[in-house]
């Protein structure tokens, strides 16, 4: 959510960063709005001042026996005014509303120009892409030929973009899974957090995923939305509270199960895991004060790059550019692994800053040096996508006789397994 204040401050400023990502102008709308909802408060607030008023006046004259016909028929017009006027605040703020949530956030200055991915900026690459002696494979021929990977039977259960692990390779993914836990909490400072996978649509709402994504996202009968991604119930837990400035910065983790409709996404990624209905991921997520959040931002991104790291996955950082930049975020940083069998750059990552563009919505604050309660930022990034990097493991430690060999930190995790064979 934005600030009106700022807005107010600032229209064309508010109008250009729109533009940045292709939104058209709309700050003269919303102060129209804005002044004709202020003017109905203000005649509404002088109005119930005025039967205030009326209303002693009546109860003394009557107590002196004196005629109030006069008072009592201005009390009466007044109040049909009053209900009026509050219809007429009420829808206005519901327009205003409606008009500045479903507006995105205003990118970071430091955000490049661009209307879609390819022009991303670059900003760093760890690692140098192995050279096989043979042909490297995609994961799901890896994992189909392993009798480990079966989308056929995923698709008689539940339909397409989903998948059953079997045997060691359901094994690997949950030591991916378990290896980013331990990481993120034994060397990172992350708190481990269990969360549920099913929320309100006040915790959607607040973290920017209502009403924009609701297309994306599955909802049960009664009314409750399975999470897109463990940023929802982790980033909601501050919802309408006021922190100590002293318990800042918060920084939570949850390894849980994510649901999307891939709504748009007909034809896209269709072999395999990328892109998937249901999908686990760890999600790291911080609440900061906001002269903190960019320092938080770099160290965030940095707990994820340490897991492709640990793995030897080559990696590159990428800055998005304004049209790539997600509704909520003020910036964000990708991180790309190196998939040999699509000899491709893909996501697995992503980081980003929402500034205080969630808390807003949500209502989130800390109390500021000055004893006065302050808006705080919050960050949320993966750490990372368990599936991909369950698919950038098999592509990059695959084997010419189809076998995956296991990265030296997560052996531990599969009993001292050390290379995933068939049979």
């Amino acid at each position: 959510m934005h600030d009106l204040r700022a807005l107010r401050a600032d229209p064309d400023g508010f109008d250009a960063a729109l533009k940045r990502r292709g939104e058209p102008a709309v700050a003269s709308t919303v102060l129209v709005l804005d002044r004709e909802r202020r003017a109905a408060e203000t005649e509404l607030q002088e109005l119930q001042s005025r039967r205030r008023t009326i209303s002693k006046e009546i109860g003394a004259l009557r107590r002196k026996g004196c005629d109030t016909s006069d008072l009592e028929a201005e009390v009466a017009s007044g109040k049909a005014r009053m209900e009026e006027l509050q219809t007429q605040v009420d829808t206005l703020d519901g327009q205003l509303r409606n008009t500045l949530e479903r507006l995105p956030n205003q990118l970071d200055a430091t955000v490049p120009d661009g209307a879609d991915e390819s022009s991303n900026v670059q900003v760093h690459q760890k690692g140098t892409p192995k050279e096989f002696a043979f042909t490297p494979r995609e994961h799901y021929e890896l994992g189909e030929a392993l009798g480990m990977m079966d989308f056929e039977t995923a698709s008689r259960l539940s339909g397409t973009r989903f998948v059953v692990l079997r045997g060691q390779l359901a094994r690997l993914e949950r030591a991916l899974g378990q290896y980013m836990l331990d990481l993120h909490t034994g060397s990172n400072g992350y708190e481990e957090t269990a969360v549920p996978v099913l929320v309100n649509s006040e915790a959607m709402y607040g973290t920017d995923k209502l009403p924009k994504f609701a297309d994306q996202s599955f909802r049960t009968e009664d009314g409750r939305w399975l999470i897109p991604t463990a940023e929802v119930p982790l980033t909601a837990t501050v919802s309408g509270q006021i922190l100590p400035a002293d318990v800042l910065p918060l920084r939570l983790v949850a390894l849980s199960s994510c649901f999307r409709s891939e709504a748009g996404a007909a034809g896209r990624d269709t072999r395999g895991m990328l892109r998937q209905h249901q999908f686990q991921k760890v999600e790291m997520v911080s609440i900061t004060a906001p002269e903190e959040s960019d320092a938080e931002h770099e160290r965030m991104t940095r707990c994820a790059e340490m897991v492709l790291e640990g793995l030897g996955i080559p990696y590159r950082r990428m800055l998005l550019c304004a049209g790539d930049t997600g509704f909520g975020a003020a910036k964000t940083f990708d991180l790309e692994a190196w998939l040999p069998g699509q000899q491709a750059w893909r996501e697995i990552s992503s980081c980003s800053t929402t500034r205080d563009f969630q808390a807003r919505r949500m209502n989130a604050r800390f109390r500021a040096g000055d004893g006065k309660p302050a808006f705080v930022h919050t960050l949320n990034g993966s750490g990372l996508a368990v599936g991909r990097t369950l698919i950038a493991v098999m592509e990059n430690y695959q084997n010419e006789d189809g076998s995956v060999t296991v990265p030296d930190v997560l052996r531990p995790y599969m009993a001292g397994v050390e290379v995933i064979r068939a049979g």
